[in-house]
């Protein structure tokens, strides 16, 4: 039994695990192998670092990788001052400031088809609501990434970074399919489900084919400056919003189809609660990270998922509103139900106490090493 346990560790520790930039959504990289059993990761709003920097979000932080890289010396050096003690973000001066991270936020895959961004000074981009129509998605078909005109800027950030710094780093984030349906179709691809399930199912298969598409463009991009991606995760934050029994014949496919291209493969599932879909993300193969929120049935996910990274999604609400008993024992269940896993404190919000961000580590550092 003792042995197995071990195994199991060392199958988690090669998996994926929670990473987030600064001022980016979250998303995943792979484990190095030195992940606490505990591990804690941070991450700030841009309206945090706009307090705190003065860094300027809007189009031109999204579009020019140099001025990207330039805040993000920036952001790294506050990070050090106020939080000398917490890797945030990971070890920052091993790497150059130039990236993917944080581009385009979480809308990159709704803007190849089309859907306006809105872009901000302290906050990340949001998708217009200008969705399509029925027609439109009945005579969609995947398109060719290299004409849409959110792609061709990627492609000329890429070769910008790889003549700044010779690698193209970082992971962008693809979101999930239903949250690209939902950017694109709005809140009619709930009722098409209903009452157009092959409309939906057609949708839906198109926004897989481009993801795919899209992560073999970039990641070939990137292989080619000795930069190797081996892994997709997808963001199923609205996945609240349909029956466990639609993500079971809908979009489960889709996650599959995804998984099945690379190596590693992860599901965020965000701050829900995971049990309703917990048994179908067991399914799917490999299934490297998955992660959810505190009221969730913790030891059932350990059991369906063991040889999984497993991550608790602890909101930011939280953080600010709990006494520091509630934390130590939120923490202490986390660490006893689902541990070896990570604790994702994403979201943190401009106002914020710092002493806030440095009560949680601390916490969480004490019980790991019980």
């Amino acid at each position: 039994m003792r042995q197995k346990g071990i195994d199991n560790f060392m199958k988690i520790q090669q998996g994926l695990r929670s990473y987030i930039a600064p001022s980016a959504p979250a998303t995943r990289r792979p484990c190095d192998g030195t992940e606490s059993s505990l591990r804690v990761e941070f991450g700030f709003t841009p309206r945090w670092f706009r307090q705190h920097t003065s860094v300027d979000f809007s189009e031109r932080w999204h579009v020019d990788p140099l001025y990207r890289a330039e805040t993000v010396t920036r952001m790294r050096k506050t990070l050090r001052q106020r939080f000398p003690t917490i890797p945030i973000g990971g070890a920052f001066e091993e790497s150059a400031p130039g990236s993917l991270d944080g581009g385009y936020g979480a809308l990159l895959v709704a803007a190849v088809f089309g859907i306006p961004m809105t872009y901000y000074a302290d906050n990340w981009p949001a998708a217009a609501h200008d969705y399509l129509s029925k027609d439109q998605i009945k005579r969609m078909r995947a398109p060719r990434l290299e004409d849409a005109p959110v792609f061709v800027s990627l492609l000329e950030q890429m070769d910008a970074l790889e003549e700044e710094y010779g690698r193209i780093e970082g992971y962008l984030n693809w979101q999930g399919v239903l949250n690209n349906a939902y950017r694109i179709r709005g809140p009619e691809i709930l009722t098409d489900l209903l009452t157009e399930p092959e409309l939906a199912r057609h949708l839906f298969d198109i926004i897989t084919e481009t993801m795919i598409n899209g992560m073999r463009l970039v990641y070939t991009r990137q292989e080619a400056t000795g930069v190797q991606v081996r892994h997709a995760t997808v963001s199923n934050c609205l996945v609240n919003m349909v029956s466990p029994q639609q993500y079971h014949d809908f979009l489960l496919p889709c996650d599959q189809r995804i998984a099945d291209v690379y190596p590693r493969f992860g599901v965020h599932n965000c701050a829900w609660n995971v049990d309703p879909y917990i048994a179908d993300y067991a399914s799917i193969t490999p299934l490297d990270y998955v992660d959810m929120g505190l009221d969730s049935d913790l030891a059932a996910a350990r059991k369906l998922c063991p040889d999984t990274r497993r991550a608790l999604m602890y909101t930011p609400m939280a953080l600010t509103s709990k006494s520091p008993e509630a934390l130590r024992a939120d923490l202490t269940r986390v660490y006893q139900e689902l541990g070896p896993c990570d604790v994702v404190m994403p979201d943190i919000e401009a106002g914020t106490p710092d002493e806030r961000v440095l009560l949680f580590w601390e916490i969480a550092q004490e019980i790991a090493a019980q």
